[in-house]
């Protein structure tokens, strides 16, 4: 096997130990993670204070362990859906701190603002409720929420690679957003029953709970998911449609404008007009939704077992794997034989890493086959493919049992030999011997795309 560099470096980036070392302050890693840490910290500081002073001490204590009930469970739900790629964790740390600290703080604070204002101009104060409920809140919300989204959009762009990466950047930055509201409207609701003596099924908490969690759990992580979509289909196009990577990001956050809208007004339209805005609106969008990123999961699985096997045959892969990796059930059978037999814990994130490195490999050729790769596409391919060399001799046993496991399910399409029934032909050995070095372009991208020969 031909020598490659750990991490080849990207087009116009400072190598070695010299590397941000002429770069400006401001330009260096740890400046910019202090500065987002310090940030989310203030803003989490300066929310806690103004709840607690809304809600009391032991209503904030009550609506804090009321609200983060249902917080783990969309957590998870979130986390399932990115297992074909998975994320990350710090990305969803930082979507989750977004919306509870940064994004309800300035929710607090211009709603605030913008209601007193109409009220003044007005001298209405309950339409100056109203209006800022169904029209002041959705703007302000949704865009603080959408800012989490674009930020990671920005400067995760590898990590961000399709609708998926939206949802599950948008649903989490909704769900932290979420849990503080909860509290405030939690903590708000118990300090009414204190005043009014009402206990149990009957008191406003409880009717509270049920609305906000029982009931609409999803509300706001279903709004923001609709500009998740919006920069997912961004993520997808390519660079020469500029057009296209800004129109779709715009109109998913109007759609989340108007959902959220729709769903604030729903008290206004009678006495059953927030279960018929529910019943008739928020159910078939979600499920509607639900169906679109699970078939975009699915899709995704797809594009896995189409172009892996082109690195098969390079001899970067073994026969197997393109299946194994396709599979979401090969894929927790291979992480699990790891754990048992080949190592512990240890083996089964290597074969983890293998996973989510693998599939990383499949959309970047799929984007390059497509005319969508970006300028680093070589490197990034050079990239990718040492990370998997590095992590073949857990991986490799571990999938090629998971793929003998699975195999009754859905074979291959394309013959495996040695595996599945097919005959070794003579002189075949089971893994290529000398992996296939990529061919090097001989002339500058984006003129060389390696899958269009």
């Amino acid at each position: 096997m031909a020598t490659i560099p750990p991490y080849p470096t990207y087009p116009g980036e400072p190598t070695g130990g010299t590397a941000l070392r002429h770069a400006h302050w401001w330009q260096r890693k740890w400046v910019r993670y202090g500065a987002l840490i310090t940030l989310l910290a203030l803003s989490g500081l300066v929310i806690l204070a103004l709840v607690r002073q809304q809600t009391g001490s032991e209503g904030f204590l009550v609506g804090l362990g009321l609200a983060i009930l249902p917080v783990p469970l969309l957590i998870a739900a979130f986390r399932w859906l990115d297992r074909v790629e998975p994320g990350p964790w710090r990305n969803l740390l930082f979507a989750f701190a977004w919306g509870a600290c940064a994004a309800a703080l300035i929710a607090i604070i211009a709603n605030s603002f913008a209601t007193k204002w109409i009220a003044t101009a007005t001298a209405d104060p309950s339409s100056a409720d109203t209006l800022g409920a169904t029209v002041i809140a959705p703007i302000v919300e949704e865009s603080a929420k959408a800012a989490a989204v674009l930020l990671v959009f920005l400067f995760r762009r590898r990590d961000f690679t399709g609708i998926v990466d939206g949802v599950v950047i948008a649903g989490v930055t909704a769900t932290g957003f979420a849990f503080t509201e909860n509290i405030l409207y939690l903590g708000t609701a118990f300090g009414t029953d204190q005043l009014t003596g009402d206990r149990g099924i009957a008191s406003v908490t409880a009717a509270t709970f049920f609305v906000r969690v029982v009931m609409s759990p999803f509300a706001h992580p279903l709004f923001t998911v609709l500009t998740g979509i919006g920069f997912g289909i961004s993520a997808l196009s390519s660079e020469r449609q500029p057009v296209r990577r800004v129109l779709f990001p715009l109109s998913g956050l109007l759609l989340a404008m108007g959902m959220h809208a729709t769903w604030n007004g729903s008290s206004s339209f009678g006495e059953y007009g927030f279960f018929a805005v529910y019943a008739m609106f928020m159910v078939p969008a979600f499920a509607l939704l639900t169906w679109l990123v699970i078939w975009t999961r699915q899709r995704e699985l797809k594009t896995v077992r189409e172009e892996l096997p082109a690195y098969a045959v390079a001899g970067w892969l073994a026969p197997a794997e393109p299946y194994a990796l396709g599979s979401m059930r090969a894929r927790r059978v291979a992480r699990e034989y790891a754990r048992r037999q080949l190592g512990g814990r240890p083996a089964g994130r290597a074969v983890a890493q293998y996973e989510a490195y693998a599939t990383s490999l499949a959309f970047l050729r799929r984007r390059g086959r497509l005319g969508r790769a970006n300028a680093d596409f070589v490197v990034r391919e050079r990239e990718l493919l040492h990370a998997l060399w590095q992590r073949r001799e857990v991986a490799r046993p571990a999938l090629e049992y998971a793929a003998r496991v699975t195999a009754p399910v859905a074979a291959p399409a394309w013959p495996v030999y040695g595996v599945y029934g097919y005959p070794m032909q003579p002189g075949q050995p089971a893994y290529p011997v000398q992996p296939v070095q990529p061919v090097q372009p001989t002339v500058p991208y984006p003129q060389y795309n390696p899958y269009r020969t």
